[in-house]
């Protein structure tokens, strides 16, 4: 899986959230959960774009780390709009949808990462 699909997809999801935030914070009259969405929904991609600049193998799997967590609570905060009546269900479901693919891929960019640091089980050096 490209990097590159997780910084456009991120990217995009970013876009999304800013959009939402002053429909949520002008229409809706919410703005503190709205306001954690919008950071939360953000930071994805600007996790994804420190981690493609990381300074070492740790490092990128550090940033992409935080941006599966951040990932993680902006699913929170829109399960929670949708409960509280905020959101309607099938705004809901579509961005809801596209976090949770954002979050598997971010996942997989992390597991793969990891496994390709891990010598082979039959190489002498594995344990």
């Amino acid at each position: 899986m490209s990097k590159f699909i997780i910084k456009e997809k991120s990217f995009s999801f970013a876009i999304k959230m800013v959009r939402l935030y002053p429909v949520l914070s002008q229409s809706k009259k919410e703005f503190v959960l709205s306001k954690q969405l919008l950071r939360s929904g953000t930071s994805v991609g600007a996790l994804v774009r420190e981690a493609q600049n990381a300074e070492s193998k740790a490092d990128f799997e550090h940033k992409l780390g935080i941006a599966q967590k951040e990932c993680d609570e902006s699913l929170y905060w829109l399960e929670l709009l949708v409960q509280t009546n905020y959101l309607a269900e099938s705004e809901f479901v579509s961005y809801h949808t596209e976090a949770s693919e954002l979050l598997k891929m971010i996942k997989s960019a992390i597991i793969t990462s990891k496994s390709k640091s891990k010598p082979p089980k039959n190489s002498p050096d594995a344990s």
